[in-house]
């Protein structure tokens, strides 16, 4: 492994052992086992680095979250959504970092314009992997107003799903919670 892909690999576990915000060059450098002055060499900057890190890991991280919900494929209805729900609800108690990691990302967006152009130019693929996963529609045969409903709303639930599961889990909602609080607030719109 060379010194680039080391720090990346120690730039990743920095990242999962103490957050974005409180890794320092030095935490990467002896992650990696390389010297400081090697992540300018290689990256340009500390938080070029942890960005590459992040989004590396989110990817790999996203593969493995989609893997586990296959077994939610040719389900529909009911049996879908809570399907759907109590592998995303298992994923975030096994991968409590990794989900801390995405919200991380989200937050140093708001500080760096490059990050948020990175982080926009990624907003449609993942409008329409949310709206796949509620519908159970493949992506492609999505339609623009079903990515922008369907994807938007279940993009916000799963964001604010997990945020409870990663500050109060004695608290979160079900997947049978979830299901029933989204069907009183569908019913409080037909009125």
């Amino acid at each position: 492994m060379g010194n680039r892909d080391a720090l990346l690999a120690g730039a990743k576990q920095c990242l999962l052992d103490k957050g974005y915000d409180r890794t320092t060059v030095r935490d990467i450098a002896t992650a990696a086992s390389v010297s400081m002055a090697a992540i300018g060499y290689h990256f340009g900057s500390r938080d070029s680095l942890l960005q590459q890190a992040l989004f590396d890991a989110l990817e790999e991280w996203d593969a493995s979250l989609q893997e586990s919900l296959a077994e939610a494929a040719g389900k529909k209805g009911r049996e879908r959504f809570l399907t759907v729900w109590e592998l995303l609800i298992h994923h975030i108690r096994e991968n409590p970092t990794m989900w801390r990691a995405s919200f991380e990302l989200f937050l140093q967006a708001q500080r760096s314009p490059e990050l948020m152009a990175a982080y926009r130019q990624g907003q449609p693929g993942a409008l329409s992997a949310m709206a796949a996963l509620a519908s159970g529609i493949d992506e492609d045969s999505l339609s623009p107003e079903e990515i922008r409903t369907t994807g938007t709303v279940q993009l916000a639930l799963v964001s604010g799903v997990v945020m409870q599961w990663l500050t109060n889990p004695e608290t979160a909602p079900s997947p049978e919670e979830i299901l029933d609080g989204v069907g009183s607030l569908a019913s409080y719109g037909r009125d």
